[in-house]
């Protein structure tokens, strides 16, 4: 289904999500601040003709720009308005009726002498049915003057914006006496002259006066609120402007959750050197794939017509060539990032505004709780934080992120604070698991970190290049890196403290501890330093890296927000360590991990800490005061679930199959929900089957989930191929990746001196 002309159908259509929250059929309204709109609008001066219904669509358009000004102006005149600072001009024309003076007043915009408004929102008719007493005499001669006024309407909008608004519904039963005569039947009638005249005016025109008929939508499911049954409530009008400012406003500013209105972005440079390099991998591919397809023709197993048996080769099957691997996983990947791409920068498919109810989030949650009790397994070892054990945390967290997002559940402060702790949970999986495995096997070597940077990064790399996005908007792939980093860094710097070094001599667990108080000390710094934190990320090449809209300030407010959570996780890593070489912990099948009366006080001790958190977090007010508590404060949710997981043996031994699965992917399923998912760079959620949410939400997420294994599958492949084990090779790779970073810097530059 192809989204078409997505300013057409913000006018025309669309659906109340709850009471007040206006969707547009097939893409996403912006909600403009006073801010964007005085950019959007500055220099530019509109105008606003018609009766007392089009008089409050100017009160509510000049709000958005200014929200103190008050509905003081005369009834039934001209109100001007102006602010200064933007040079911008809204005028309200008393113009009841179209007629001659309506005719006089637009067409003096059309001689030379006259400045031209930019936009122009005309509209009226509930008068003249009111004053005539609704005879089909004044209809006839609202089609004359209207007729009179559509090839006036068609010269301005070869320059400017013109919009004609159709007539909305009135509450009949609310009317006063003297309104009595305006009918919907007689509205009706005067619309449907109103839109056979101007679209028959402009069937042979390049311009078009834009017919504003969304109105009448909204007045049918909010005009029983009307305080006379005539004029549409305050949420109906402002619902208006918004609308009004966004078929305007979107082609200028460009807003990421602003999609109607907005034109296909042209590919870029290197967009389109990706595009060939993806197009020339499929050929090599199929040409390949053909090659081989002849030999097994050629070698394939013949009928002896005389005997009647089958004889076999003698040539065998060659091994499948590194160069097949490498098109193989490119042509797959080649047809991956074009569905990324029509669902996200083309305007193929639709998008839709995310809406928050309370079911909407956690009747999924229960569902997947369920899916989840109902796959479980023994595991293989009943350690700490085993290998299953952490793909189902991973797995369960992702999951409910990913409903978080979905369902816009942000707007919900509760729901907010406690997807901060699983998000902070990744990142101490991220300090414990890296700290034990250089801690244990003391392995520092260039393959090890090559790999673990391949595996984070090859995504987010070819994502910011095929959907035109900087590194640090994937944020979490940055600062997983950025801490895997610091953590080698930590380790590997001399001297380089390993467990073996130390179970030779304790006094090297004080000195592993000093470097851990003193990575702490330089993250304290660091989190209350932001100028030293920008200056060491604003150096190039970090700040190719790390700016977003031109500055680093998302990134270190993204680092300070779980700033301790990576050292908490190292330092758990080391305790967990310690205790268990000392034997201080069992971790039999079935045994709880202490003593019995250990184990109780300390299982009792968690669920208290637990639930506390929970009890906190839900009575969060203010979302940058809680912000401020949370990188000290999540670690004991953290602490706590992992000692109720790991504490009963009986618990400890037994995993979900179902989340672990979804753990192993969880990496990929983060990233690609941005544009496949999601839509509009996550603000909004793709629509592949309009007008069916839930069918429409299982055909994406099962296409989604799916993408996200192959990925998964072609990371795996490629980072053998690209990271191999011998360090001369591996020498030889990293030079040719430093290579194409270096390409892609300067095609960069290009594009940047281009636009």
């Amino acid at each position: 289904f192809k989204g078409g002309d997505t300013c057409e159908y913000l006018l025309s259509s669309g659906r109340f999500l709850g009471e007040k929250v206006w969707q547009p059929h097939s893409c996403m309204m912006h909600k403009y601040k006073n801010s964007e709109a005085k950019n959007c609008l500055i220099d530019k001066h509109v105008v606003f003709i018609g009766d007392s219904r089009i008089r409050q669509l100017f009160y509510s358009f000049i709000k958005l720009i200014n929200p103190q000004v008050k509905e003081e102006g005369i009834k039934h005149g001209n109100i001007p308005f102006e602010d200064k600072s933007a040079s911008i001009k809204v005028d309200f024309l008393w113009y009841p009726e179209v007629n001659g003076s309506m005719r006089q007043r637009i067409k003096s915009w059309t001689e030379g002498s006259v400045a031209k408004p930019h936009i122009i929102v005309v509209g009226a008719a509930t008068w003249s049915i009111k004053i005539h007493n609704g005879s089909n005499e004044a209809l006839a001669q609202y089609k004359i003057n209207i007729t009179s006024i559509a090839p006036l309407l068609e010269k301005l909008a070869i320059s400017s914006d013109v919009y004609w608004v159709l007539q909305d519904p009135v509450y009949e039963d609310m009317l006063s006496e003297s309104r009595k005569m305006i009918t919907n039947e007689k509205i009706d009638a005067y619309n449907e002259a109103a839109v056979r005249i101007l679209n028959s005016s402009s069937r042979n025109s390049k311009a078009k006066v834009k017919v504003f008929s969304v109105s009448k939508l909204i007045a049918q499911e909010t005009i029983m609120k009307s305080a006379d049954g005539l004029h549409l409530p305050e949420s109906s009008r402002d619902t208006n402007a918004m609308i009004l400012m966004n078929v305007y406003c979107n082609k200028i500013m460009k807003p990421i959750d602003g999609s109607c209105c907005q034109p296909q972005p042209p590919l870029t440079l290197i967009q389109k050197i990706a595009f060939c390099f993806f197009t020339l991998s499929i050929i090599g591919y199929l040409i390949i794939s053909l090659i081989h397809r002849n030999n097994y023709r050629k070698n394939k197993s013949c009928t002896d017509l005389e005997s009647g048996e089958e004889k076999k080769p003698a040539i065998s099957t060659p091994n499948v060539s590194t160069l097949e691997i490498l098109l193989h996983c490119f042509c797959k990947l080649g047809l991956i990032m074009t569905y990324f791409y029509l669902c996200d920068r083309a305007n193929l498919f639709m998008k839709e505004n995310k809406f928050y109810t309370h079911s909407s989030f956690f009747i999924p949650i229960v569902y997947i709780l369920v899916l989840g009790v109902f796959y479980t397994e023994n595991t293989k070892e009943t350690k700490v934080l085993n290998r299953e054990q952490t793909d189902e945390w991973k797995g369960w967290m992702q999951l409910v992120i990913l409903i978080y997002h979905i369902s816009g559940a942000s707007t919900f402060l509760p729901v907010y604070m406690h997807i901060r702790v699983l998000v902070a949970a990744y990142l101490f999986q991220t300090g414990y698991g890296h700290f034990s495995y250089f801690w244990i096997k003391g392995d520092f070597g260039v393959y090890r970190v090559c790999q673990v940077l391949f595996r984070l990064n090859f995504l987010v790399v070819v994502l910011c290049i095929v959907m035109d996005r900087p590194y640090q908007f994937y944020y979490f792939v940055p600062l997983v890196t950025v801490w895997f980093m610091i953590i080698y860094a930590t380790l590997a710097v001399w001297p380089q403290i390993v467990q073996k070094k130390a179970n030779g001599n304790c006094l090297w667990h004080f000195g592993l501890l000093l470097k851990l108080i003193c990575l702490l000390t330089c993250i304290y710094f660091l989190s209350y330093s932001q100028g030293a934190f920008e200056k060491i990320f604003s150096f190039w090449p970090l700040s190719k890296c790390f700016e977003l809209n031109g500055n680093v300030y998302e990134w270190w407010f993204r680092w300070k927000l779980d700033r301790y959570v990576v050292f908490h996780g190292m330092l758990f890593a080391f305790i967990y360590l310690a205790l268990q070489k000392r034997q201080m912990i069992s971790e039999g099948k079935g045994d709880p991990l202490f003593s019995n009366r250990v184990s109780n006080v300390l299982l009792f001790i968690s669920v208290v800490s637990f639930l506390t958190y929970s009890i906190w977090a839900s009575s969060c007010k203010n979302k940058t005061e809680c912000n401020e508590l949370h990188p000290s404060v999540s670690v004991v949710q953290i602490l706590a679930f992992i000692l109720i997981r790991n504490i009963p043996g009986y618990i400890r031994s037994v995993y979900s199959s179902f989340f672990a699965w979804f753990g192993k992917i969880s990496l990929e399923l983060f990233i690609c929900q941005y544009h496949i998912w999601l839509a509009a760079d996550t603000k909004g959620i793709l629509v592949l089957i309009p007008g069916y949410p839930m069918f429409n939400v299982l055909v994406s997420t099962f296409i989604f989930v799916c993408v996200a294994h192959e990925i998964s599958q072609i990371t795996n492949d490629l980072a053998q191929i690209v990271v191999p084990k011998d360090n001369s090779t591996l020498l030889k790779r990293l030079l040719c990746i430093a290579g194409f970073f270096s390409g892609l810097h300067f095609f960069s530059a290009m594009q940047d001196q281009s636009r």
